[in-house]
């Protein structure tokens, strides 16, 4: 096995297993936080993060040899580094390689789209989202058309589509959404992206598509390969565990490709393509990383149906939930006892993300949320 050792991984998997099918019993529940770190070293010191949506198992075994091994290119400019990735990422993805923007992490992506086809216009959106783009193209004046999420908490396409006019230049959707998780009807959202990226260039932010599990559920990518105005942002920063690193992509047809390239405003670094290089490869930790959160998700769950709070299907790292609680309260609450959970998200301000971090930390915030909520 590439990655982490077998006996490593078999350890985890059987002790992950067990305690998601115990849910916030068995024996873990014993242990404090600070014991917690001690039986999981790589734990940052301070509290439990589950605010963020990062993959706590990474970097894998292998992605940390090969930056180990890239030291000595360290003094290196890397821009003579990438095309080995970008060659990788065009296979994945089925596109030739001059649809590849490598981007230090996807939300550099998010930025320079926003100022490339933003400027002196409108981009339309819907919220709550993932706001950098948007936030970053207002300060180059951009004007925000944001719609808000319909009431099942999805993307309104119906009402993007309505507002779409001479001064829309983009639109973004962030597909599966952040900090729903929801995911749109893949009919609903093809007819969508076709039909709007012939008035306004349509981003897709998919850096959670690595967890959907809709089967078959399709990829904007594949509208890129028909020439479509459509912009693709994926990140290393989820599933692979590298969100320290800064690294992930922008697939567009050449000419979008060519504008955004021109535009990228940090490159990236040695290590980020040796480690992003690594992770393609190591299929072991990448379906490691997905059975942990689908076991953490089905533990929170399992405890939110205990307390009787609603929550949303998620297709990511994270479960979005109405704890009843204002979140600025409920944040204050939680971080007095060791957690940061999701930040707010208006106007769902009753609303809680929280992310999926170890078995071990989903155990202790399962109790912890608990005493606070039940």
């Amino acid at each position: 096995m590439s990655g982490i050792s077998r006996r490593s991984w078999l350890k985890k998997a059987s002790l992950g297993s067990g305690l998601a099918a115990l849910g916030t019993t068995g024996i873990i529940n014993s242990l404090s936080a600070e014991e917690v770190r001690k039986f999981n070293p790589r734990l940052i010191d301070g509290p439990i993060r589950l605010g963020s949506n990062e993959n706590p198992y990474g970097p894998s075994e292998s992605m940390r040899n090969a930056m180990i091994k890239g030291f000595d290119n360290g003094c290196r400019y890397p821009w003579g580094y990438n095309k080995d990735l970008v060659k990788m990422i065009a296979e994945k993805e089925g596109v030739p390689e001059d649809h590849i923007v490598l981007v230090g992490g996807s939300t550099e992506g998010l930025k320079i789209a926003g100022i490339t086809f933003g400027g002196g216009g409108e981009i339309i959106s819907c919220s709550p989202t993932f706001l950098s783009m948007m936030t970053y193209a207002e300060l180059w004046g951009t004007e925000i058309n944001w719609v808000p999420l319909n009431k099942d908490l999805d993307f309104d396409l119906q009402e993007i589509e309505k507002r779409v006019s001479y001064k829309t230049n983009m639109v973004f959707l962030c597909n599966p959404n952040n900090p729903t998780g929801k995911l749109l009807p893949a009919n609903q959202v093809v007819d969508f992206c076709k039909t709007v990226s012939k008035h306004a260039v349509v981003f897709s932010d998919e850096a959670y598509y690595d967890y959907i599990t809709e089967p078959n559920y399709p990829s904007m990518v594949e509208l890129v390969k028909d020439g479509y105005d459509i912009v693709v942002s994926r990140t290393f920063s989820k599933v692979y565990g590298l969100a320290g690193i800064r690294m992930g992509y922008l697939i567009a047809k050449p000419e979008l490709a060519k504008m955004l390239s021109d535009r990228v405003v940090a490159n990236t670094n040695i290590m980020a393509i040796e480690a992003s290089k690594a992770a393609l490869l190591d299929t072991d930790f990448y379906q490691f990383s997905i059975q942990k959160t689908k076991e953490a998700k089905a533990m929170l769950t399992k405890t939110l149906d205990d307390l009787k709070l609603p929550y949303l299907d998620s297709h990511a790292n994270f479960i979005f939930f109405q704890s009843g609680r204002d979140i600025k309260e409920l944040n204050k609450t939680m971080l007095d006892k060791g957690f940061i959970v999701g930040r707010p998200f208006e106007p769902l301000n009753d609303w809680c993300r929280v992310s999926t971090g170890t078995i071990e930390e989903v155990a202790l915030y399962n109790q912890a949320i608990q005493e606070v909520l039940g």
